[in-house]
């Protein structure tokens, strides 16, 4: 694998400060947020008075449990700009959701709000592997998803070249890792596997490629397509975590010399675990739901947000901040089947045990009389397959899944490129069951 230079020296104090130092500044900072949320946004304040709790009644950290949660729909309910903190002419950039399921959910920010978010990516950058002087290829898409000017300010802020060619026109992606020889890419998962098809399709060894790390975040990828990554372009293979309602990407970030979870950074924003069916904190280390409270944002403060991602919360090693597992699901991406839970990460793990198989898949669920059915397409990594080939990848396909997550799968194996590529987030489930 491609080497990368090891740096201590430039971490910031607060990265590798006690954690008694962390909890005081955490404190501090989560009584000022409650306040400026309780003080300028009427939602929090009318929230709070509802549960009878008062910013002041914020003695300790883990008296935060004793104030409401935000959810999504309370973001909508109040679009476009009712979640806000500042006057409007404050608000120096907006971003939104794609609001597919509804009104977009809409977030603010103030020029310190950039600076902040800058340079938690710019920690995050670093961190993943990244140096002042690399450049740069973000590939993450730009405008009102948060991906790609997220990337884009953090990447500069640390000091490097960016290139920034959004998502799409993947052959020219290619050209232009090729020409312009970025060290670093910075790209959802499922992009960066049509990435590599358009390496093969153009006849170039992706291991030749200048890549030293690719940043891969925006959707619930496995450590089986890590390695399946870092082996193909022989390179780092990192994992970022954000989304807007928090600032966006750079909340947490694996660190490349251990690639053992996600450091989230503590002094901007605080997390917890929560059992998602009783809303109580789990103990220590128990998976769960993963909640946010933003520390120092200003014109967007975020109260216990549900961020519907599942993880658990671990003691910090590369840094002095937790981390949080791996995100593989969320709780709204749990598919029932016929009483079995069942994540698109788990089908995906099983998916690349088959060798002959690509990573590019789709689930399709559909109801068949009164009884749930599963579907899982997948392609071949040749295209010069026989039927009798394809026969025993799909039996051996459907062995695994049966065996290891519970369910039997109608299996369906066709030719290279026969599924939809996704230039940003992958759509890997299509649920069929409500359409009758």
């Amino acid at each position: 694998m491609k080497e990368l230079t090891p740096e201590r020296s430039s971490l910031e104090p607060i990265e590798i400060a006690s954690r008694d130092e962390i909890m005081a500044l955490q404190l501090r900072r989560m009584k000022k947020t409650l306040l400026n949320a309780y003080e300028n946004v009427p939602f929090y304040r009318s929230s709070f008075d509802a549960a009878g709790i008062h910013p002041e009644d914020l003695k300790t950290l883990g008296d935060l449990a004793k104030f409401p949660f935000t959810v999504k729909s309370d973001l909508r309910d109040n679009y476009p700009f009712g979640m806000f903190a500042v006057p409007r002419d404050k608000v120096v950039r907006i971003h939104a959701s794609s609001g597919t399921t509804g009104k977009p959910t809409v977030v603010g920010y103030t020029q310190n709000d950039i600076e902040m978010w800058s340079q938690v990516m710019a920690r995050s950058i670093r961190a993943g592997g990244g140096r002042a002087g690399d450049i740069a290829h973000v590939a993450y898409g730009y405008g009102l998803f948060t991906g790609g000017l997220g990337a884009h300010y953090g990447a500069e802020k640390l000091g490097c070249t960016v290139i920034p060619i959004s998502g799409g026109m993947t052959e020219r992606q290619v050209n232009l890792i090729t020409d312009f020889k970025p060290d670093i890419i910075l790209v959802t998962p499922s992009y960066m596997l049509a990435v590599l098809d358009e390496f093969t399709r153009q006849g170039i060894d992706p291991r030749s490629s200048s890549m030293k790390v690719g940043i891969f975040g925006a959707e619930p990828w496995t450590n089986a397509m890590r390695e399946d990554i870092e082996q193909a372009f022989d390179m780092h293979a990192v994992d970022i975590y954000g989304l807007s309602e928090v600032i966006g990407p750079g909340v947490a970030m694996e660190c490349v010399e251990t690639k053992d979870g996600l450091h989230i950074w503590e002094d901007h924003f605080y997390p917890e675990i929560i059992n998602p069916e009783t809303l109580e904190p789990v103990e220590e280390g128990e998976r769960g739901e993963l909640v946010f409270t933003s520390l120092t944002k200003e014109a967007f403060p975020i109260i216990r947000y549900r961020t519907r991602d599942l993880t658990r919360l671990l003691p910090g090693s590369a840094r002095s901040m937790r981390r949080m597992e791996k995100i593989t699901g969320r709780t709204d991406d749990l598919i029932i089947l016929r009483g079995v839970n069942v994540f698109p990460t788990q089908i995906e793990e099983q998916i690349l045990r088959v060798k002959s198989l690509s990573p590019h898949y789709q689930i399709v669920l559909e109801r068949t009389g009164p009884m749930d059915a599963m579907s899982v397409n997948v392609e071949t990594v040749d295209n010069n397959t026989t039927a009798e080939q394809r026969s025993g990848w799909m039996k051996e396909l459907s062995a695994h899944i049966k065996g290891v997550v519970g369910v039997s799968a109608k299996i369906s194996v066709s030719e290279p490129g026969s599924i939809e590529r996704s230039v940003g987030k992958a759509v890997r489930v299509i649920d069929k069951r409500n359409n009758k």
